[in-house]
Formats: structure tokens, sequence, C-alpha cells
């Protein structure tokens, strides 16, 4: 997953974005849209926790998808 090259950058005080889905070995992901974090779990229910507690506390900014989606963590070069 990419991030979107169309949305400005959040402010401090804004949730993240984070997606919800699993991978196509039937892991559970949570990444961060911008892949800012995330992280692969066992449970839908760990990955939704993580994201939750990572995002802030905003459960209106988790999406789940039904796609597959993949591990995507940004590195600066």
């Amino acid at each position: 997953m990419m991030a979107s090259p169309f949305r400005s950058p959040l402010p401090k005080s804004a949730a993240r974005i984070v997606y919800v889905g699993r991978n196509r070995f039937g892991n559970w992901v949570a990444c961060e849209e911008r892949g800012v974090f995330g992280g692969l779990f066992v449970s839908r229910a760990q990955a939704l926790k993580y994201a939750l507690v990572e995002n802030g506390g905003h459960p209106d900014s988790i999406i789940e998808v039904t796609r597959e989606i993949e591990l995507y963590i940004a590195t600066k070069r």
C-alpha cells in the first residue's frame, strides 16, 4: 500500500488514518496511510486495538479494508 500523493501533511492534532485488513498470507495488518507505523497481528482484535492506540484513540479514523493489504513502513533516504 502506498501513501496518497494527493493529501496534504497532517496537522499534529489530526488523527491518523489507519487501514486494517489481511495480507496475502492471512495475517492481520494495521498500517498508517503514509507508512509512519504499522504491524502484523494474529487476530483482528489485536490489529484494531493497535490501530486505536497508535492513532490517538480515534475509531472513526480506522478503515477496515476487504482487499488484501501489505505492511508498508516508510523510510527516510
